[in-house]
């Protein structure tokens, strides 16, 4: 029998429930079920509407899905605050309209399209109750780069696209933008969600300069957008024979591959002797970091599952992301077999770059974000054996210090380090300094880059490309890992040498995710309470001074709405560091970043111990910001929950702690297990949802050591069999 309810109930119930946001909420979903707009299914909506789906009606219908640091990213799925067809669409024809105010001379409008691998397969299990099919079950990358097309296509404009008539083919977020600035185009978009979960989409906006747009130009594309109250389509074949559909021509790729070939410079002539692990984390990198290191010549292996699948299915937690340790587990297992020290990997998009180092005792370090932004800077400016550049430095406020070090002792060079996280603020200075020849007190021209970096994993090494790019990253670490190989070393001992020569920094950065409406009232919460009741001392040390970027006596007046998402920053400063907070313009999720300045106090030491010394505190620092954070929303979470990694939403942790770590140890005390592997099943049953479509157990294994550990050193339980087998299992 069908508990599907009138409509009229269904706006009343969430009403009811969430007040005027439900209000607005089922105004939205009214829209959506008279059939105004195209694509969104009124019939499949029909049935959500029952009781027991109020909390997802709202959080589909709450918001029209906002436009964030450079375009619009979240979870498919049906109503205006998901990725799905309609939205995509009417993103399109806001930017159809935008491009024509921005650009009335032009008569031939082109934009490029990109696209990369993702297809939508419901891992969480939202639209289970629509069955095995339904209108968005598969929907890819590829499919709504074509329905952009349609879009440009129907108001004139025309799009270029990667193999038009193929069914998977690709095109990278680098090269897209460069492809923008090749063919003179006045932008492009991109349908991509980067390294976000496989459940996720959406699309950056690119402008005419090849660059995500600034404020005050992007919050004109937005009010564009939202003056969209139809959308207009031509069909995919009839926009190709009319061309105003035309393939990415192939010797452009070629050119942007030459671009990086001709950057190398024959630094070091690759050894055929000493291959490379790279792993596309199943996007669409090899069609850039793969092209390049094939072209240069270095040898390189990649594993054999991890080529393009848009549902990531040989990444652990279908987690794509350089940023997260284990990502490159599988693939740092393959580079085990082959006797290879270095993985190098890139996310679905190819923008951001993931290095992974072997050492002597055959363990591996991952590298972070700052970590790889130091060694790259000290190899390009300051290592003898090195291309000894001088010129510009481009990084974010929230990179490591260390870059200034770099820079001053590099000489003859300039470093901008004062700008808002995103790639597209470096691509603001590059504007600036093409139209005024500089960018604040900084004289120079973008012909002087050397490089610009993020703390993220981004890396720009050539100003014709304003987003970033894995490749030319992956082509130096490749060469740089060859030749320390021939003198028996590994990265590591590579940059311990680099804290050696310029002082102890250490960097860390983490996140609290917060999905949901919910989330992102917690994550404002936070905010709001850090403004109105600011840290006066952290871990002992007092705070010397806050720069709140919404500040705007200090930093100016906001440009527009969309000037504030990118400003709400606070950074407090320390005598020995620093701490900065804000939350992602790109996922549901609250970032805080942790520098670390060089002490006297580690004076004394040297290499890898004062690598440690450091490394230990600026975690234990992270660990102890966390709960501070935390606190501002009335929510503990013990030693055990902490240890789950940061792609686990905060509700998930919070329900580890509370119902699963007391029912694990009730059932190990009382002896319900009948070994090691019924204990592993229960619990990877009991904690399925922390990470869907994927095996939650490696996301178990930090917080399951220190249990186990805290468990068998109580007495009466030092003995137990299962307690020590499964610490032995965490431990691995």
């Amino acid at each position: 029998m069908s508990v599907t309810q009138p409509l009229s109930n269904i706006c009343e119930l969430l009403e009811q429930k969430y007040g005027n946001l439900g209000r607005e909420a089922a105004d939205r979903l009214r829209s959506w079920l008279s059939g105004g707009l195209p694509f969104t299914y009124p019939d499949i909506l029909g049935k959500h509407l029952e009781e027991k789906r109020i909390d997802l009606l709202f959080d589909c219908f709450w918001q029209d899905i906002p436009f964030g640091t450079g375009g619009r990213r979240g979870r498919v799925g049906y109503g205006s605050n998901r990725v799905n067809p309609t939205t995509i669409a009417i993103t399109i024809q806001g930017h159809c309209e935008y491009v024509k105010k921005t650009f009335p001379d032009v008569k031939h409008l082109t934009v490029i399209v990109a696209n990369d691998v993702r297809v939508f397969n419901d891992f969480a299990g939202a639209y289970n109750f629509l069955g095995q099919t339904h209108p968005l079950m598969g929907l890819s990358s590829r499919s709504l780069a074509k329905l952009a097309c349609e879009v440009y296509a129907a108001n004139g404009i025309t799009a270029f696209l990667a193999e038009p008539q193929a069914a998977h083919a690709v095109l990278s977020t680098p090269e897209l933008s460069y492809l923008i600035g090749k063919l003179k185009a006045v932008g492009g978009v991109n349908i991509s969600a980067s390294h976000n979960p496989p459940d996720d989409n959406g699309i950056k906006i690119y402008d005419q300069y090849g660059s995500q747009p600034v404020a005050p130009d992007d919050q004109h594309l937005v009010e564009a957008m939202d003056r969209v109250t139809s959308v207009h389509t031509k069909q995919f074949d009839q926009a190709l024979s009319q061309g105003l559909l035309k393939a990415v021509p192939r010797e452009l790729h070629r050119e942007y591959v030459q671009a990086y070939v001709d950057l190398y410079q024959d630094i070091y002539t690759p050894r055929q002797d000493a291959p490379i692990v790279y792993t596309p984390l199943c996007g669409c990198g090899l069609t850039t970091v793969g092209d390049v290191l094939k072209e240069l010549k270095f040898p390189f292996l990649v594993p054999l599952d991890q080529g393009p699948d848009g549902s990531f299915a040989a990444i652990p937690f279908r987690a794509p992301n350089p940023e997260v340790p284990q990502a490159t587990e599988p693939a740092k297992n393959f580079a085990d077999e082959q006797g290879v020290g270095i993985v190098l990997s890139s996310d679905p998009d190819a923008d951001r770059i993931g290095v992974e180092a072997r050492l002597a005792d055959g363990a591996w370090h991952h590298f972070d974000g700052n970590q790889i932004a130091a060694v790259l800077c000290y190899f390009l400016m300051l290592d003898p054996e090195g291309p000894k550049r001088k010129g510009l430095v481009i990084e974010t406020l929230v990179t490591t210090k260390m870059l200034g070090k770099i820079v001053e002792k590099a000489g003859d060079s300039f470093l901008i380090d004062d700008l808002l996280v995103g790639f597209k603020y470096v691509a603001d200075v590059l504007k600036s300094l093409e139209r005024e020849g500089r960018y604040k007190a900084v004289e120079c021209s973008p012909a002087q880059l050397v490089l610009a970096t993020e703390e993220s994993h981004g890396v720009i090494m050539i100003p014709s490309i304003r987003d970033k790019d894995a490749a030319p990253a992956c082509m130096y670490l490749a060469a740089l890992y060859q030749r320390l190989k021939s003198e028996g070393r590994d990265l590591l001992d590579y940059y311990v040498h680099i804290l050696d020569e310029l002082g102890p920094y250490a960097d860390t950065s983490r996140s609290i995710m917060m999905t949901g409406a919910d989330g992102i009232f917690k994550r404002d919460r936070i905010m709001e309470s850090l403004r109105k009741f600011p840290l006066t001392e952290v871990a002992g040390a007092e705070v010397r001074k806050i720069a709140d970027h919404w500040d705007e006596q200090t930093f100016g007046k906001f440009k527009s709405e969309t000037d504030k998402l990118p400003r709400n920053v606070i950074q407090y400063f320390f005598d020995s560091f620093i701490i900065a907070v804000r939350p992602s313009g790109t996922e549901p999720k609250l970032k805080f970043y942790c520098q670390l300045l060089p002490e006297s106090a580690l004076s004394n030491t040297s290499g890898r111990e004062r690598f440690a010394a450091i490394t230990l505190k600026a975690e234990q620092l992270a660990v102890f910001v966390y709960k501070l954070l935390l606190k501002r929303i009335e929510v503990e979470l013990d030693e055990p929950a902490l240890l789950l990694p940061d792609i686990v939403d905060l509700n998930r942790k919070q329900e580890f702690q509370e119902r699963t770590v007391p029912r694990l140890w009730a059932a190990l005390r009382h002896g319900n297990f009948r070994g090691l592997e019924d204990c592993l099943k229960w619990l990877h049953d009991e904690v399925t949802a922390m990470t869907p479509g994927a095996d939650p157990m490696p996301a178990l294994k930090a917080p399951l050591a220190f249990l186990a550990k805290q468990w068998t050193q109580q007495q009466e339980h030092s003995s137990n069999p299962l307690l020590i087998a499964l610490q032995r299992w965490a431990s691995k």
